[in-house]
């Protein structure tokens, strides 16, 4: 019989000013050596529940709060959070703040250092091995890429020897690649050595291929806690609160919706669909699918282009190397590489707040080494990965309002606000528009930050991760407010580690790695080239990955794709 090591009884939080409970009487239980993913949309109480979890909720955040909340047979109530944190470890969302001191080493020492640990340095050392990284334990914290931040976070975490790691969001910030990397040292740390992990998390996919249990949240209630294939095979549940299994749950669902299984993994997949019948629905080389339609007039262009720069140890660091690029008015675009590959950088090198050392960049004729960020930033805007880094008003009207009434006169504001009030109405902010941003949830920030951009009526709109930490919802509404921009923006470009939005919504892709471009091409020959994906360290979505393996042709880049090339339902395997 499985040991219980967590034991919830009852649980409620309200927090200050709040009338509606963001946990609402929990009842849970959680074994020893479980992997869990607690899943659930924006709101749903996930972190809240965590945070009581480990002792901060009620200890250092105020709020009415009652029930029982046993960890180790303990109650959090009764036990500090200093105690409670060296059974609980927690790595937060925003990671990189928990990065305190200048080295990969001296960080991971930090906690059982200030617990008074004597052999705190034997501590750290043994924590950089179970993670495999010891090769970093010197290095700088800044020269990190993100997955090697994310590590090390969450060998600082284990420094402590903890019983419980709680990790939420471990994929949100990571490409493919390091989020892939992430969770297999968490299935690592949990089969080899018996630590008990919670993940809160919205990729369905990587639940399906680590985990062995998951928690659906919903309006603060605990809904159930099931193992991992009847949680993810009970779509009508996922579904009706905007949860989506894996992409291949999903086809296999359309085109069966009653089946009580359904496939979770690729593998799993082929043999599902292994006796479909894959139809072409029109005669021609690509299906009718795609459009390859010449787009003459560039909008940006790099011509040599490169940058460095000194470090610390006199050492030069190269971030982008001999960028030759031309960017069409009216492509929509997405730039896609591992964390540190340099789309950011590149990004911001076309707002002209980064300069090249070397070669020009040109946007719409002009070079932007020559004029002031501000100059271009009426014909480019930029949106930010952190979408609260766009607010700077008390409500998001007037964060909308900022820039366009500080480049106008006072005569012309009766026309900006008929103006305003479009942009509002058109990202469906009507209910939002007098709210600070910074109070709103995930998905409501990306969509209000996307309303600022588009309120500078700029020519060129830059996004810097637009989907990063959105649940599937969420994520839908940003989807549907980039369709949204087709009239209002010429060119659209998106910097993002989440391969299906570039496969579903872009017409170009842009592969970059160490700083270079690798590849630049039309969507459906990028993802088709799977050798280029694995140099690059990006893993295709399911669903592409699935049509190459069913031999489809051309391969489907969405769910609607592919079940709409199924044309005998009778044949699939079941």
């Amino acid at each position: 019989m499985s040991e219980s090591i967590i034991r919830i009884e009852g649980l409620s939080f309200v927090y200050p000013a709040n009338e509606r409970p963001s946990l609402d009487n929990i009842d849970l239980e959680i074994n020893k050596g479980d992997f869990v993913s607690i899943i659930g949309g924006n709101g749903s109480g996930k972190t809240t529940l965590c945070k009581c979890i480990n002792g901060i909720i009620p200890h250092f955040i105020a709020g009415d709060f009652y029930g029982e909340v046993k960890v180790c047979g303990v109650d959090t109530l009764d036990m500090p959070v200093s105690t409670l944190a060296q059974r609980v470890s927690y790595i937060y969302q925003d990671f990189e703040s928990q990065l305190v001191r200048p080295t990969v080493l001296d960080d991971v020492t930090f906690g059982p250092l200030n617990f008074g640990m004597k052999d705190y340095h034997q501590k750290g050392m043994e924590a950089l091995r179970m993670l495999d990284i010891e090769g970093l334990k010197d290095r700088f914290i800044w020269e990190l890429s993100g997955g090697q931040k994310h590590l090390t976070a969450l060998a600082g975490a284990l420094s402590v020897k903890p019983d419980i790691i709680i990790i939420d969001e471990p994929a949100a910030q990571l490409d493919p690649y390091n989020a892939v990397a992430i969770y297999r040292r968490l299935k690592i740390l949990n089969e080899s050595f018996g630590i008990t992990v919670i993940t809160i998390e919205h990729n369905t996919e990587l639940i399906a291929e680590y985990c062995n249990s998951v928690i659906l949240m919903d309006a603060g209630r605990a809904v159930w806690i099931k193992p991992v294939r009847d949680a993810l095979n009970a779509v009508n549940d996922l579904v009706k609160r905007n949860i989506y299994p894996p992409q291949v749950s999903q086809a296999a669902w359309r085109i069966s919706p009653n089946m009580p299984s359904y496939p979770l993994t690729v593998g799993e997949a082929e043999k599902y669909f292994a006796a479909a019948r894959i139809q072409c629905p029109v005669e021609s080389n690509d299906c009718g699918l795609g459009d390859d339609a010449h787009m003459p007039h560039p909008a940006i262009e790099f011509k040599d282009v490169s940058l460095w720069f000194r470090s610390l140890t006199e050492t030069t660091k190269n971030v982008l190397k001999d960028i030759s690029l031309s960017i069409n008015e009216g492509e929509n675009v997405a730039i896609v590489g591992n964390n540190g590959a340099g789309k950011s950088t590149l990004l911001k090198m076309i707002t002209g707040v980064i300069k090249p050392k070397g070669g020009h960049i040109t946007v719409y004729g002009t070079e932007t080494a020559e004029i002031m960020p501000e100059e271009l930033s009426s014909t480019v805007a930029y949106i930010y990965q952190n979408p609260e880094e766009m607010f700077i008003e008390d409500s998001i009207r007037k964060d909308i309002s900022y820039f366009l009434k500080t480049r106008h006169k006072a005569h012309e504001y009766e026309v900006l606000d008929y103006f305003i009030n479009d942009i509002i109405k058109s990202f469906g902010l009507e209910d939002l528009q007098h709210k600070d941003g910074r109070m709103l949830s995930g998905g409501q920030q990306r969509r209000a930050s996307l309303a600022i951009g588009v309120a500078m009526q700029p020519k060129i709109l830059l996004l810097d991760e637009p989907t990063g930490s959105l649940d599937i919802e969420s994520r839908r509404e940003m989807v549907n407010s980039l369709e949204l921009l087709k009239d209002r923006v010429k060119t659209v470009i998106i910097a993002t580690h989440d391969m299906s939005l570039a496969a579903e919504w872009a017409d170009r892709v842009i592969v970059m790695k160490d700083g270079r471009i690798i590849a630049d091409g039309d969507t459906r020959s990028i993802f088709d080239d799977i050798t280029l994906l694995d140099q690059c360290h990006l893993k295709p979505p399911q669903i592409v990955e699935l049509s190459k393996r069913l031999n489809m042709r051309p391969i489907a880049l969405s769910i609607d794709e592919f079940t709409s090339r199924i044309s005998s339902i009778d044949e699939v395997m079941i």
